[in-house]
């Protein structure tokens, strides 16, 4: 079997409600879909979500590297062979989402190929990912009604409450109304995109002590290296990296020199391959893992639930796995479902993204 094809297809669907967060917003879907097609009639998809303000990546550079730079050195390469494809990609620097989804989709046609669901093929553990919802800034009244309802229609007991805002007291304020009125059996964990400096996130964490905070994601900029590393020495509950590790190299770099003690996986950005590296290096470490939402479509959402529903420490927390409600639409021909807070590993071989084709037709932005 050998790559013929690939083909990068752009397209934009509208959410329902904006989400804001520290480092940007969004108000669209402006995703690239990725479908490699191979000389035996078997073909892998994958979603790419551009995110300028963490990657640098948009929708237009993703069309261009792929067109341009993957495509030329991939086809006639056989999809089996993961090895030499992670190598021809690392060829060139960045674009993270492009090369995760080239991997998707790679181990998407595998998994058609022999007739096996990637989630077996990863590791199998789990039937389903229990799910996380976040949370972005809005009035604390607003942020409650919010959790509660998808408490109540969903079944969600874990939320995510983007912070990083100033003064600090807008935030801090979102964590005890959150907390009073979910109560101790919710779990909430904090997500400052960046948006404090190491003291200011020192403030929050003393400020907010007793709240029953599960961990802190990226408060500062990892560049603030002694701020940072001051920052998780003192901090009494774990402090994630995200945007900070985007590869495992990175992940590497910052749980040894204190940077984190805890990490967040994206298949949006290190695909299966990577991000099985990244789960590896963690758990060698004795280092807490999660799945995170690089705000994934459904197409997405299925890539996070098969890779940790698939591993036994990414099982452990819930994934993030909701923000695909706030979306007017979505290219899959069935949606997902959460029940009882979690989504269930799709059946059948291969990822388990099937392309409703007229809904493709009538969001693509390319003109085809």
């Amino acid at each position: 079997m050998k790559i013929e094809r690939i083909e990068a297809i752009p397209y934009e669907i509208p959410y329902v409600r904006p989400l804001k967060f520290a480092s940007g917003e969004v108000t669209a879907a402006d995703h690239v879909l990725l479908r490699i097609h191979t000389d035996t009639g078997i073909m892998g998809v994958a979603d790419i979500p551009p995110r300028p303000y963490t990657y640098g990546e948009t929708q237009a550079s993703i069309v261009a590297v792929i067109n341009g730079i993957f495509a030329p050195a991939l086809i006639g390469m056989d999809p089996f062979n993961r090895q030499s494809v992670q190598q021809t990609l690392r060829r060139t620097v960045h674009n993270n989402t492009a090369k995760g989804a080239v991997d998707i989709a790679l181990w998407d046609a595998i998994g058609h190929a022999t007739g096996a669901s990637v989630w077996s093929l990863l590791g199998g553990y789990a039937p389903s990912m229990r799910v996380s919802h976040m949370l972005g800034f809005k009035e604390p009244k607003v942020l409650l009604e919010e959790a509660q309802r998808f408490g109540s229609e969903y079944g969600v007991t874990t939320f995510k409450l983007k912070v990083g805002r100033r003064p600090l007291a807008l935030d801090i304020e979102a964590c005890r109304v959150l907390r009073e009125g979910l109560g101790e059996d919710v779990q909430i964990y904090l997500d400052a995109n960046r948006g404090w400096t190491a003291n200011e996130a020192i403030d929050v964490l003393r400020r907010t002590e007793g709240l029953g905070l599960a961990f802190l994601e990226e408060p500062c900029d990892a560049k603030e290296a002694m701020g940072r590393r001051r920052l998780v020495e003192r901090s009494t509950i774990p402090i994630f990296g995200d945007e900070s590790v985007p590869t495992a190299g990175d992940a590497s770099r910052e749980l040894l020199s204190g940077g984190c003690n805890g990490i967040c996986i994206k298949t949006a950005r290190t695909g299966f391959t990577e991000s099985q590296e990244v789960l590896g290096l963690s758990t060698g470490l004795g280092v807490d893992v999660y799945m995170g939402n690089q705000i994934d479509t459904q197409i997405g959402t299925i890539a996070t639930v098969v890779f940790g529903a698939a591993h036994e420490a990414t099982s452990r927390r819930a994934g993030e796995l909701s923000n695909f409600l706030d979306m007017a639409d979505d290219l899959l021909a069935e949606p997902l479902v959460i029940r009882d807070g979690r989504i269930d590993v799709p059946e059948g071989p291969g990822v388990g993204a099937t392309i409703d084709e007229d809904k493709l037709a009538h969001y693509r932005v390319d003109g085809a």
